[in-house]
């Protein structure tokens, strides 16, 4: 299953992550995983939220634009190896890991990692034939 993430550019100046982050938290809104990455003049800050739609709807009216993206979120054993073994399907399967990132979630003795890929089927059976669990949003929110 595929969830939904936040993209939210940024200026690369002083106080521009503190507006966004005000502005979900006077929503209401809990972030439940980031990633933030930077050049010189822009940053992106990739966010999975509670509410993807209501947080899409917040940052617009805050006029600061936001894009969702599909990912999916798996669980990755927490212990040596336990990412390798997720690349290694996707590997196999020639499926291309554009970015991820970890949450602050984990489930059991088991951490979460966000992947963003080039083939959400391809992956989501792959995934599943090792039966390698994703996590859902509802899970996320915890």
């Amino acid at each position: 299953m595929k969830i939904k993430q936040i993209s939210v550019f940024l200026e690369n100046k002083k106080g521009c992550l503190s507006e966004v982050t005000g502005v979900l938290s006077d929503g209401g809104i809990n972030i439940r995983a980031l990633s933030l990455a930077d050049t010189a003049d822009f940053g992106v800050l990739r966010l999975v939220v509670d509410e993807p739609a209501r947080c899409v709807e917040i940052l617009s009216k805050a006029s600061i634009i936001a894009k969702e993206t599909d990912v999916i979120a798996v669980e990755v054993e927490d212990r040596p190896g336990g990412l390798d073994k997720i690349l290694k399907v996707f590997d196999a399967n020639g499926i291309n890991v554009e970015y991820m990132y970890a949450t602050v979630e984990k489930t059991g003795n088991k951490a979460v990692v966000v992947f963003k890929i080039d083939e959400y089927d391809k992956a989501l059976d792959a995934l599943g034939r090792v039966n390698i669990q994703l996590v859902s949003t509802e899970k996320l929110k915890g």
